[in-house]
């Protein structure tokens, strides 16, 4: 499989495109393109948080708890005093840091159920949850953050595939197969747990024709 650099490396450039792109046109303004440049770059290395000693299990969870702490800074800011806040704030990082991260490394299996084209669309549906119900965003750029993030989580899982064809020696690895993969076939339950959350996140989302039209929008970019 590709290794944590190369994946950054060509979320990073599929980003740009995407972020560029976008702004040209005129799907989102000029300082909304840093966002989408984000998006698909964190989506190229978010599938190997399944793997426990990996950089990406790192970094996204040491961003997690940041944001948990600015959540519960904005939840509790005014109710409690400032050594109560501080104490509180410290407690959701290192919650969220230490033992969810370290509970998330139990339950996972690398090449399991985050390397399939289902978490691509549960992430990408979350995100579009957040950004529209949490972050207020419109809805049209709501569902470009979660695009964005599922097309740099699709590009994760396409060059773990790629590498899993030895072109100079003719072979395929045994690792071919267990990237790009509809689910987790190997644990059904994980699956379907996963497709369980994915479901109660459909009322949260924009309406759907606003996706219909970003789809007919890129379209028409490329005739």
């Amino acid at each position: 499989m590709a290794n944590f650099r190369t994946h950054l490396g060509v979320a990073a450039v599929g980003g740009a495109v995407v972020a560029h792109g976008g702004w040209q046109a005129g799907l989102w303004e000029a300082w909304q393109a840093l966002p989408m440049l984000a998006l698909v770059t964190l989506g190229g290395i978010l599938p190997d948080i399944d793997a426990d000693r990996s950089r990406a299990i790192r970094l996204v969870f040491n961003l997690l708890a940041v944001l948990s702490v600015v959540v519960g800074a904005l939840m509790f800011q005014g109710r409690l005093s400032k050594p109560g806040l501080l104490m509180v704030c410290g407690a959701f990082y290192l919650g969220v840091r230490h033992l969810a991260g370290a509970l998330f490394a139990r339950l996972t299996v690398h090449r399991g159920i985050w390397h399939s084209l289902l978490a691509a669309l549960f992430c990408g549906l979350a995100t579009t949850a957040i950004s529209y119900r949490l972050l207020a965003q419109p809805d049209t750029l709501a569902w470009s953050h979660g695009l964005a993030l599922a097309l740099g989580f699709m590009l994760h899982l396409l060059l773990d595939e790629l590498y899993s064809v030895d072109l100079t020696g003719a072979r395929i690895k045994r690792s071919f197969g267990t990237a790009f993969k509809p689910l987790d076939w190997r644990s059904p339950g994980n699956s379907l747990v996963m497709l369980a959350i994915g479901a109660n996140l459909l009322p949260w989302l924009p309406a759907w024709s606003v996706l219909v039209g970003l789809f007919d929008q890129g379209a028409s970019l490329w005739r």
